[in-house]
């Protein structure tokens, strides 16, 4: 890696005679300090691995196996994990390299620029889907049909039932909500402002995002803050945003000082080693405010390409699927599986597994993309387990930028439906996430349930992935070559 990156970088390599700053050794390490004192075996395993890129599938799915033995396994492995990445991990300054814990302040804070929505609030839960606007039992029809076609597990009819019953939660009255990744395409800015809601937005100091930001707080009915750095608090000489791998204390020290209960919501995206770099950058910003702050929340969209222990009703329904699929699906399978040497169109489960273990890990997104995801997992984890209130609910496959940019997932979700699988719409996806973030504010973080499996299992929206007749990585690649067509247009 680039000796010019800044803030907050890789370690060096101390098997590098360069003094590279390695991306897989780190990965490696993390990995294997995490499973050390539950999987120890799996621990060696993933020191020695001379293949990370291509194997590393099997250390992440290890993580989720090894802590399935008891509760506090689970908060171990994320606890083990945090902190390895914590001790790693470190920050570059001009002349000098320390770790997260040394990181320093800079010369000066932030100021802060203020935009008022212009709309009167959105009072009532409206969700876009296929064209249409749908309110009120149009919804809970609309869901109940996702939880019938295995697209959502059963809770999130819970919560997004709740929600339409207390319309009043929309405006989150009484809390600010800061949005890392104010940009993002996933995340909750615009849902957030059109029910009123006070934001602390958080992006890049560019231009262009600002403008998009800025954009949506102005079309709302809200209130967003954003840092600003230059000559003016009101921002037409400065600089609105903050980068992140490099103004974690005064981030930390601005969100510290904004009114009400205090929710840091995750919501970064970046290619690559960076994404590793932003996520734990918002990682120790989190953990900051939750040592300055005794009523801080903390919010997360998991990716439901990742391993989940899933419910015995989820292996049931696609064990179902499995062994009732059509006699034409049986016939082209079994070639299929025989030529593949059974990697193509499997079982998804072992039948009666409880839980059962779901691995959607896609190989193309790499192993910094499922080490960025799996540490907002451990930290949900840990934060739970330490009673702060934590909404982190599965995410639905969503068409954005960065998954139709790449050739292989686009064709993918393209031909995802042919085996069971829903990909939404961002503007779906968006507020579907929103209202379960508002559920889980004022519900405490959710029901608590007696393992971390469980509450990550709570109102998933998978998008069929846990309940589809396959295993999904063996039926992948047939979805892409189904669907090449479609992504083309």
């Amino acid at each position: 890696m680039a000796d010019e990156q800044h803030g907050l970088v890789f370690p060096r390599d101390p098997d590098d005679a360069g003094g590279r700053r390695s991306t897989t050794a780190t990965g490696r390490a993390v990995v294997a300090d995490a499973l050390r004192a539950a999987d120890p075996v799996g621990a060696r395993a993933a020191e020695r691995e001379t293949a990370w890129r291509s194997e590393y599938l099997l250390y992440f799915r290890r993580l989720v196996e090894a802590g399935l033995g008891s509760p506090d396994d689970a908060v171990g492995i994320a606890r083990a994990g945090l902190a390895s990445l914590h001790e790693r991990m470190r920050v570059r300054g001009d002349e000098t390299e320390g770790t997260l814990a040394e990181w320093p302040g800079g010369a000066g804070g932030f100021d802060q620029v203020e935009v008022a929505g212009t709309a009167e609030p959105v009072e009532e839960l409206v969700l876009p889907y296929r064209g249409e606007r749908l309110r009120g039992d149009e919804i809970r029809r609309q869901v109940d049909r996702w939880v019938e076609a295995g697209v959502v597990e059963p809770t999130v009819a819970e919560a997004v039932d709740a929600v339409l019953t207390h319309p009043e939660w929309l405006r989150l009255e009484g809390h600010t909500v800061a949005v890392v990744g104010a940009a993002s395409e996933m995340g909750p800015l615009q849902a957030l402002t059109r029910w009123g809601a006070r934001v602390a937005a958080v992006d890049l100091p560019r231009a262009n995002l600002w403008d998009r930001v800025a954009g949506a707080a102005r079309a709302g009915a809200g209130t967003v803050v954003a840092p600003v750095t230059g000559p003016t608090a009101a921002g037409e000489d400065g600089t609105a945003g903050a980068d992140l791998l490099a103004d974690v204390p005064a981030l930390a020290e601005w969100l510290a000082a904004q009114p009400g209960t205090l929710v840091v919501g995750n919501y970064v995206y970046a290619d690559g080693a960076t994404n590793v770099r932003v996520s734990t950058a918002v990682d120790e910003l989190s953990r900051r405010l939750l040592e300055a702050r005794d009523d801080v929340a903390l919010g997360f969209l998991a990716t439901p390409t990742d391993v989940f222990a899933v419910p015995r009703e989820a292996v049931d329904q696609a064990t179902e699927r499995y062994e009732t699929r059509s006699r034409a699906s049986r016939t082209v399978g079994r070639p299929l599986r025989a030529a593949s040497g059974g990697r193509l169109l499997r079982r998804p489960y072992a039948p009666g597994s409880d839980p059962g273990l779901n691995d959607s890990l896609v190989p193309q997104q790499g192993p910094n993309y499922a080490l960025a995801k799996r540490l907002q997992r451990w930290r949900a984890t840990v934060a739970r387990h330490e009673g702060t209130t934590v909404s982190m609910n599965v995410a639905p496959p969503t068409r954005t930028r960065s998954v139709v940019k790449n050739r292989a997932l686009a064709a993918a979700y393209a031909g995802a439906h042919r085996f069971g699988v829903e990909v939404f719409d961002p503007s779906t996806s968006n507020v579907l996430m929103a209202a379960l973030l508002v559920h889980d504010l004022h519900t405490g973080g959710g029901p608590r349930h007696e393992h971390p499996w469980q509450d990550e299992a709570y109102a998933a929206a998978h998008g069929g992935l846990w309940r589809a007749a396959y295993a999904p990585r063996s039926a992948l690649g047939l979805a892409a070559l189904l669907g090449m067509g479609a992504a083309r247009g």
